[in-house]
């Protein structure tokens, strides 16, 4: 029962299952690749979504176009006429460069370009009324030290946080697996050097809390709640970052629903299935039963003081699907383990935690907290120029 005020009779607390349906869900546009801006935004809507996020792309909305501002008009009058809210993502391939994907970041030597690219997004974002603006580090590259990396990393952070709070929308900020963050504890980090500005929220991939973290998914979400503007969600395996589509992966996700929900998450959402533009209509619509069960079965796994389940499927050895390059190749997101472990050279060097929490880093690039329960070792995702970490 909820405590009642002044004596009034006690409510019923509300089901952990009535919460986790609360939940608004969204779809990525960049799993809409083949589709014009507006048919995807109708098929979203027609499906049941409320809510898109929305990737600046070529043909999605380019902010580079000479007619920006009509389009951004009209794709804020199609939204609002179909009902959806939105998200901005900026992780398009080839947008700002031609023969280097997601370059520049705010890493590279001509990293303006990209400076450029958040305000662009962060305007867009304010003119559709969007909920956030979403981005990450990228890559360190090859030449430029970790040290510097960083420090032009902290410094485009600050100079896109002025922006962003002047038009009064939050930048939720993603790790992303093989990037100079990569990670919880990343984030954690590039925050207090930020000085915790209120503008500076987390973008939090559910498949990615599998594919790396050293805890449980659902207690991921819990540790991080409070910080949350932004969720993508899409399944995903131990050690593999690949995006997956629900129940091909090993994520438990009623206990992740009902973690976001009792932590008090309303944003979006939003599948985060990049790599289905072939079928998106599809599996757009499969998403969304799948998550409306996941939502509706979620109180079995909250209250009563039980300890949410947290994800549980098996370790794997390398997973040489289609869109895995099984060299580990030039895309972080498709770096395999062997038995569940992170091999092989990388970006961020794990600092090990046998209680699986959270480490601070100390110097250098960021640091993840390891567990040697996890089977992490020293190494991870392959670093380089020209690759990205993201599931794109």
């Amino acid at each position: 029962m909820s405590p009642a005020p002044d004596g009034a009779a006690a409510t019923p607390a509300e089901p952990a299952g009535d919460r986790a349906a609360a939940l608004r869900f969204g779809y990525g546009t960049n799993g809409f690749a083949n589709h014009r801006l507006t048919d995807a935004l109708r098929v979203i809507a027609d499906l049941g979504y409320e809510g898109v996020a929305l990737t600046l792309d070529h043909d999605h909305l380019d902010p580079f176009a000479p007619d920006l501002a009509r389009r951004t008009a009209r794709t804020a009058d199609l939204l609002r006429d179909l009902g959806l809210a939105v998200v901005i993502e900026t992780g398009a391939r080839y947008l700002l460069d031609p023969r280097r994907k997601h370059a520049p970041t705010l890493l590279h030597d001509d990293r303006a370009l990209r400076l450029d690219f958040l305000r662009r997004a962060i305007a867009i974002g304010a003119d559709l009324g969007a909920e956030a603006v979403s981005f990450w580090a990228g890559v360190r590259p090859a030449g430029v030290p970790a040290d510097l990396a960083w420090r032009r990393l902290v410094d485009g952070c600050a100079e896109a946080g002025a922006v962003a709070a002047d038009a009064g929308i939050p930048l939720g900020f993603e790790p992303e697996p093989g990037m100079l963050v990569e990670d919880i504890a990343g984030w954690h980090r590039l925050r207090a050097e930020l000085g915790a500005p209120a503008w500076f929220g987390l973008t939090l991939d559910i498949g990615h809390c599998r594919c790396l973290e050293p805890i449980g998914v659902a207690d991921c979400v819990t540790a991080v709640a409070e910080h949350l503007v932004n969720v993508q969600i899409d399944d995903m395996r131990r050690g593999v970052h690949e995006h997956l589509e629900f129940g091909t992966g090993e994520i438990d996700f009623p206990p992740v629903l009902g973690a976001l929900a009792a932590g008090g998450y309303r944003g979006l959402v939003a599948v985060e299935l990049p790599r289905h533009s072939h079928a998106a209509p599809t599996v757009a619509a499969s998403s969304l039963t799948f998550l409306r069960a996941a939502a509706d079965n979620a109180p079995s796994f909250l209250g009563n003081g039980r300890r949410c389940a947290a994800d549980h499927g098996p370790q794997p050895a390398h997973d040489d699907g289609e869109d895995r390059d099984p060299r580990g190749g030039d895309d972080p997101e498709r770096a395999g383990s062997a038995v569940g472990g992170f091999a092989g050279g990388g970006e961020a060097e794990r600092a090990e935690s046998a209680g699986g929490g959270f480490a601070g880093a100390t110097g250098g690039a960021p640091e993840r907290a390891g567990s040697a329960a996890d089977g992490f070792v020293a190494g991870g995702f392959m670093d380089g120029a020209g690759t990205d970490g993201r599931a794109s």
